[in-house]
């Protein structure tokens, strides 16, 4: 746990109570703040009380005792309207923070030179995340991996000289972080997201630019109209700025050539990172996220065969594009976290011949968007309340079967694979959420690397234990 000092002896309001509030709410009592906390629902009320920390009804408190407002990050703060403690706060002029905030303050505060790598963007953030951290580790750094991606930030060990920090930020934290500063910040892409909560493309723009725009060096995906204004705009004020890109080959950055990322970074020389063998990395979404890590790596000091060991041992993330076991010739990809046909455009882009299970509850739009990859589907299993819908779209030009349920879709895809005797994937990537037939996009995948496991001759690969 970081103890957040920096409201010592101060009276702090927060809201909400789940995961990361309630680990917010810890950190602050342990640093010393007189913490009311408070909740809509009673047993998150119940459970903190339970554990010690001082709640009440924050509609009756006295608002001129706060220092600050503690907001969880799913509370909305501006669209579609404030909530009722934004607009108490804001009444008596209250700062309105959150937790990316009180551990900005703390590292600032107890190792300002803590190397400290921020993530953001519209896709991509857990996964680049993730392997930058990986890569640290393979650099025998300490380091912290938390935020967005699952772990409270203000759970992670105190801030230290050497100790590193690799946080994703979604732009809910970043709405509530005014003076995050990191070392190295990253913007991955941008494409309109979360404007329920933003209002509009250009506020949404504006808050993830924060991140880079107080970064020491900000790393910034260029493949966006967006993003390469953000750049342009930081490099024009003088910011210190790596480009990257999935698309092309840099003059000055990283860039992706189809199979190696290059590098040219001015001060550090020309290098090139092989990606096609490594699995975990596959598809041009993933060349992006491994652009901004060999960037962000290399502005950090890692030496460039550090970088490519990281890369090639980085395991992935479960259910997004993950191998979860191979039967011969076949190979078992769980891309459960596909919950829309965007989400799953890059994993079928990312194979030749593909035994596609899809299905589930539907989006909006089904998978008409998917066209252009439907060349590539020897057949289709198709699952849930979406198999009529997408039974249709496929038509008759694509083999398919309505299979009802996973576990039946895996089985006959498996056999049909295995029976074709060529190189294939049996690709779960369902383009539609789960709830239909799951909790959720992770037990979705849960259950179908279970049911490839129950599959005879299938060696299980090194993803299949996360």
């Amino acid at each position: 746990m970081i103890p957040v000092r920096s409201f010592a002896g101060a009276s702090v309001a927060l809201f909400g109570l789940g995961g990361s509030g309630l680990a917010t709410a810890r950190a602050l009592v342990a640093g010393g703040a007189k913490v009311t906390a408070y909740d809509d629902n009673p047993a998150s009320v119940d459970k903190a009380g339970a554990e010690g920390i001082a709640t009440a009804d924050l509609r009756s408190a006295d608002w001129t005792r706060y220092a600050a407002l503690v907001l969880s990050p799913g509370v909305p703060l501006t669209h579609p309207k404030p909530h009722w403690t934004v607009d108490l706060a804001r009444l008596h002029q209250v700062p309105v923070i959150g937790d990316i905030e009180l551990f900005s303050r703390e590292r600032r505060a107890e190792a300002p030179g803590a190397p400290f790598v921020a993530i953001t963007g519209t896709n991509g953030k857990s996964t680049t995340t993730a392997l930058i951290a990986h890569c640290l580790k393979v650099a025998g750094k300490d380091t912290q991996l938390g935020g967005n991606i699952g772990v409270a930030v203000l759970t992670l060990d105190p801030p230290a000289p050497e100790r590193h920090y690799v946080v994703e930020c979604s732009s809910y934290q970043i709405d509530l972080a005014p003076t995050i500063e990191p070392t190295v910040g990253i913007l991955l892409n941008l494409s309109p997201d979360h404007l329920d909560r933003h209002g509009t493309m250009g506020n949404y723009a504006a808050i993830k630019a924060r991140l880079v725009a107080n970064a020491q060096a900000a790393v910034i995906g260029v493949d966006t109209a967006p993003c390469r204004e953000i750049a342009n705009g930081l490099e024009s004020d003088g910011a210190a700025v790596t480009r990257i890109s999935q698309a092309d080959i840099l003059d000055r950055g990283v860039g992706f050539d189809g199979k190696s990322l290059q590098r040219r970074m001015p001060g550090y020389g020309e290098a090139s990172f092989d990606l096609t063998a490594i699995g975990s990395l596959r598809g041009r979404h993933n060349a992006q996220n491994a652009a901004a890590a060999v960037a962000s790596l290399t502005l950090l000091g890692v030496d460039d065969a550090t970088i490519a060991r990281g890369l090639a041992t980085f395991p992935g993330l479960a259910h997004r594009m993950e191998e979860v076991g191979r039967a011969g010739r076949v190979l078992f990809v769980n891309d459960s976290k596909a919950t829309n046909a965007d989400a799953a455009a890059p994993a079928l882009a990312a194979f030749q011949r593909i035994y596609w299970i899809a299905g589930g509850l539907p989006k909006e739009g089904g998978i008409a968007s998917l066209r252009p990859f439907f060349p590539r589907l020897a057949k289709a299993y198709l699952i849930g309340e979406a198999a009529p819908a997408f039974a249709a779209t496929l038509g008759e030009r694509i083999p398919y079967e309505i299979s009802g349920t996973l576990d039946i879709a895996v089985e006959h895809a498996a056999a049909d694979a295995k029976a074709a005797g060529e190189d294939a994937v049996v690709l779960l990537s369902p383009a539609c959420a789960s709830f239909d037939q799951f909790r959720n996009f992770e037990v979705r995948g849960d259950a179908f690397r279970a049911a490839v496991a129950a599959l005879p001759d299938v060696e299980a690969t090194r993803g299949d234990s996360r």
